[in-house]
């Protein structure tokens, strides 16, 4: 007899999924029969799996342990021991992570060998105790969205079930607000906020925007920007993600004429030919710099109306030193330009 108790990265969950995750082998039709014959209970009591689990309570699972070990299978694909991380925090709880992504490296991986934040977040909360063998078993720590491999900037990670799914809930609700920086190209002097649709093509990992829906595989898509400084031939740009698709702000920009520079996909060859030679630049700049959450209540009321940004990168830095002769740019510099009032209250 194996028995579990519920913690809270558990609880809230139905209990045939929680079985599921902890026998990931065995067939939804073999653990409802081991319910219905109470080989499996929840606090000692016969269950049908519906049930809602909560903190504390105890399941106790009546199986030969052969049996056992051949449908919880292999539980976890990470090594539990301990070394460094290369790891960019910029904010921690107990149920959330703000992490800093590096240009160059994935959100989450493509294949076994890959690098990503996701695994570099696993191993910075292994080499934390913050998470163990067994509660992998039922419930992994994960980013919460995703940025482009060379986009780099804030990513929002759930260390708790609680965190994930509020996180989640938040996004696909748009509440949390999101403003990336970049340089386009050609001079932009006002702000806007833009609409259009856009189609994905899988083979080819591209976007398509166009100005009306040409049919159903076209999504709505809504962009805002503001200038906050430009030149003879660039402008910089905070853009507010309102939607959120893929290559969103990339594509968008670039069907208005304004690309960004360093994008191979979407933009100017000319252009990325200059900034290439010049800074060894060889991906679109694009930098999601800050978060604003909005007022929140219960476990997460500490993050209510706060507001995150991440620093930008050496090479980032550098070409707005050249192009804009601005310092560092940091969240003060963002809120001189005015976009606290609009930014929040005109995009």
């Amino acid at each position: 007899m194996k028995e579990y108790i519920i913690g809270s990265n558990e609880a809230g969950q139905r209990f045939d999924k929680y079985l599921m995750k902890l026998l990931k082998e065995a067939p939804s039709s073999f653990i409802y029969k081991m319910l219905r014959k109470k080989n499996i209970v929840l606090n000692g009591k016969k269950c049908d799996g519906k049930e809602k689990l909560n903190i504390n309570d105890s399941v106790k699972i009546f199986l030969a342990d052969d049996t056992f070990d051949k449908f919880a299978g292999k539980q976890i694909c990470v090594s539990l021991t301990k070394k460094e991380v290369d790891l960019n925090v910029i904010y921690e709880d107990e149920d959330i992570l703000l992490i800093n992504k590096p240009a160059g490296l994935l959100s989450q991986k493509a294949d076994n060998n890959d690098d990503s934040i996701n695994d570099r977040l696993i191993q910075y909360l292994i080499n934390n105790n913050s998470i163990t063998a067994e509660s992998l078993k039922t419930f992994k720590p994960s980013i919460c969205n995703r940025l482009d491999r060379n986009t780099s900037g804030i990513i929002i990670a759930g260390k708790s079930l609680n965190g994930l799914q509020t996180m989640a809930k938040l996004l696909k609700d748009r509440t949390i607000h999101k403003y990336y920086l970049c340089i386009v190209k050609g001079i932009i002097k006002e702000k806007s906020r833009i609409k259009g649709y856009i189609y994905k093509d899988e083979a080819k990992n591209t976007v398509m925007v166009k100005d009306t829906k040409v049919n159903d595989d076209y999504l709505p898509i809504e962009t805002g920007y503001y200038p906050l400084s430009y030149n003879n031939s660039y402008t910089l740009l905070c853009v507010h993600l309102v939607t959120g698709k893929t290559h969103q702000i990339r594509a968008h920009l670039s069907a208005i004429g304004h690309p960004l520079i360093g994008d191979t996909k979407y933009g100017d060859k000319k252009v990325n030919a200059y900034y290439k030679d010049k800074y060894k630049l060889k991906y679109q700049l694009l930098h999601s710099y800050m978060l604003v959450f909005p007022e929140m209540s219960d476990k997460l009321k500490n993050l209510s109306k706060k507001i995150f940004t991440a620093d930008l990168n050496n090479r980032f830095i550098k070409i707005l030193d050249d192009e804009f002769k601005d310092d560092t740019l940091s969240k003060e510099f963002v809120w001189e330009h005015g976009i606290a009032e609009d930014l929040e209250a005109q995009l």
